[in-house]
């Protein structure tokens, strides 16, 4: 049994559901939404899964029927059905009391079709994504809103060198963490991605070719944090680039990877460059690369690119429970300058943040964030290069060198 951890956005799920009447949880499978969900369902909410046969096939059958049963529930696995969402609207519409329905969905269902607009402005969508290190480790700093007040957290519990290979290669899904032994996470996350193709893939996107999504997730896995070329992907999968493309669409809809826009100062070219695309958690990444713990350490670039995913993967985490309203980009030039991480705010201030496998930093590996000042000007705040060190130390003009664990650290005393 996965232990407990607090999870950061449960306050946020509360102040939703007093003041609006549908709350939907989103987030990847075994997250943890529906260990947090039926906590909450305790004061007084009727909870219902779809992962159950038979209130699936009611769900399906006669969705008003189920609904008008109701009073105030919460609907684990929703996009199990997504034909209930129409009789939740209906039924909210006779009855605007907040906090009525708690729902839960693996995919995001605001791709799906008429989902969004049925919805639109009666429900809130709030994420979960797998544990975060903050969560591990029990500390609620959040590093996005300190760094844009201009402070760099002081580095949480330490983790360098194999601690920190280890803590990276691990991820953040809850059954993963329980397991003890790296052999048996892999197992666990190998069945985690075959069952999500199995089974949530054809029930979302009704796909037949099992085997070419198998071997295409792979084939993404291998260019994580580069650019994504659909027509290279495609050949080596045996498929053609427009369907390459709407699968990757799919594995972005079930929380496994997410594209990644390019920051540009003119809004409309951020729309025509390339993405990347980056996975949400590393522990998944390191499976389908084959990299174990022992590789990690003997090969520094390929342990790099995971490291990359890693620090990605907790920064989105912070976005989903920071004051702030936050978006993450990368930055690269035709001259080849890239920053691996770009923060933007509301205001459009930036801070950008490179990742480095090593525990000495040199003059090169700022090149990046140097060029990005330049380029941002007076929207640029910071560039922190994240390190396998323990020290944060000044690098002149709004540069900063940082210990990763500064990710999961705490204010300043």
């Amino acid at each position: 049994m996965p232990a407990l951890y607090p999870r950061w956005i449960e306050s946020r799920i509360a102040q939703a559901l007093l003041d609006t009447p549908v709350v939907l949880l989103a987030g990847p499978r075994q997250a943890g939404k529906t260990t947090l969900v039926r906590q909450m369902a305790e004061n007084g909410m009727r909870y219902l899964t779809l992962d159950d046969e038979l209130t699936l096939l009611s769900a399906r059958e006669d969705p008003a029927g189920l609904i008008r049963s109701l009073d105030r529930a919460v609907i684990d696995e929703i996009q199990r059905a997504p034909q209930l969402l129409l009789a939740i609207k209906k039924s909210v519409d006779e009855d605007r009391r907040p906090g009525r329905f708690l729902l839960t969905g693996s995919a995001n269902l605001m791709a799906l079709p008429t989902v969004a607009d049925s919805l639109a402005g009666r429900m809130e969508t709030l994420s979960l994504l797998p544990l975060s290190q903050s969560e591990i480790e029990g500390q609620s700093a959040n590093w996005i809103d300190s760094i844009f007040s201009g402070r760099i957290l002081q580095a949480g519990v330490p983790a360098m060198g194999t601690d920190l290979v280890a803590r990276v290669l691990r991820g953040g899904y809850p059954e993963a963490i329980a397991r003890v032994s790296a052999r048996r996470r892999v197992t666990w996350a190998r069945q985690y991605v075959d069952a999500i193709i199995q089974r949530d893939v054809r029930d979302l996107a009704g796909i037949d070719k099992l085997d070419h999504l198998a071997r295409l997730l792979r084939a993404v896995a291998q260019t994580a944090g580069q650019m994504c070329n659909y027509s290279q992907l495609s050949g080596q999968v045996g498929l053609d680039g427009k369907t390459a493309a709407r699968y990757v669409g799919v594995f972005e809809q079930m929380y496994l990877l997410k594209r990644i826009d390019v920051w540009a100062r003119n809004r409309l070219s951020r729309v025509v460059k390339t993405p990347k695309l980056q996975f949400i958690d590393s522990g998944l990444l390191a499976m389908l690369l084959d990299l174990s713990q022992e590789e990690a350490q003997r090969d520094r670039t390929r342990f790099g690119h995971v490291l990359e995913t890693f620090v990605y993967g907790e920064l989105l985490k912070h976005t989903t429970t920071s004051d702030g309203d936050y978006r993450l980009m990368y930055y690269r030039d035709a001259d080849k300058y890239e920053v691996d991480v770009l923060i933007e705010n509301a205001a459009g201030q930036l801070v950008g943040v490179e990742v480095k496998a090593a525990a000495t930093v040199k003059e090169s590996d700022l090149r990046g964030l140097k060029k990005l000042a330049a380029v941002a000007g007076d929207q640029f705040r910071m560039g922190v290069l994240l390190y396998d060190g323990d020290e944060t130390m000044p690098l002149g003009a709004g540069l900063w060198a940082a210990p990763l664990s500064t990710l999961w650290g705490s204010e300043a005393r």
